[in-house]
Formats: structure tokens, C-alpha cells, sequence
């Protein structure tokens, strides 16, 4: 992994690190969906923001304690994708691997939900207003 300077010059925004670099481009070309996420990934990551705008960043990607953030979000839509009831391709498989398929999917969401994960990217965002 690459590491960044903490000080560019001009204070210019440093380039992505090898390891986002290399998970966004192994992430292309997947789906149109996934495509976008890595644009909005990309431009976050780019901007020069204001320490506002880091804070709700932080709180909106992963740090909400009413489970208002993108992570959440992607939780719920994995939940979705591995349910034959919500994903009409699945229901062409055998009835034990759906239902395999779909407990695995429940499995993801009750883990990216929980409060533990967010409360690293809550704590993030309440140390940038705490000063």
C-alpha cells in the first residue's frame, strides 16, 4: 500500500492510495449500479471538503445511529438481491439453496447493521465537532 503525505503541495487533496485505486478498478464494468457507486466513491474521496462536510460524510456513509447511511442502505439491498421473494432469478434454484442463499443475505444485513460497525464512523464524525 502506498502511503500519502500528510502535506501536499498547496495543500492539494493527494491522489487515491494504491489499495482504493486497485478495489475500484476491480470493481468495474460489474453492473451500471456498481459503475456509479465507484463515480461517487472516487469523488468523495477527490474533493477538498470542509470539515462540515467531512463530518456528515462520515455520519452518512456509515456513522448514523437511526441507521439513516449508505451502508445500511447497501445492507437492506443485499437482503433484497438474496431473496427469492424480492429477486425472481433465484426462484430457479433448488428450494434448500434459496433458502440458503437467502439466510446468508439476513446474515449480511443483521451484521452491517449493527450498532457496533457504525459507531467507529459516529465517533469520527462527532470528534470533527468537538473542537
Amino acid at each position: 500500500m502506498t502511503t500519502n503525505p500528510v502535506h501536499t503541495d498547496g495543500n492539494a487533496v493527494p491522489p487515491l492510495d494504491d489499495t482504493l485505486t486497485g478495489l475500484l478498478e476491480d470493481l468495474a464494468g460489474i453492473h451500471p449500479g456498481i459503475d456509479l457507486l465507484r463515480d461517487g466513491i472516487r469523488l468523495i474521496a477527490l474533493d477538498r471538503l470542509t470539515t462540515d462536510q467531512t463530518q456528515t460524510l462520515a455520519a452518512t456513509l456509515a456513522g448514523s445511529s437511526d441507521g439513516t447511511d449508505v451502508i445500511t442502505a447497501i445492507a437492506h439491498l443485499i437482503a433484497r438481491l438474496t431473496n427469492p421473494h424480492t429477486n425472481p432469478s433465484l426462484r430457479t434454484l433448488p428450494f434448500t439453496q434459496q433458502k440458503e442463499t437467502q439466510h446468508h443475505g439476513e446474515q449480511a444485513l443483521f451484521a452491517l447493521t449493527d450498532d457496533w460497525l457504525h459507531q467507529h464512523a459516529s465517533e469520527a464524525s462527532a470528534a470533527i465537532s468537538s473542537y
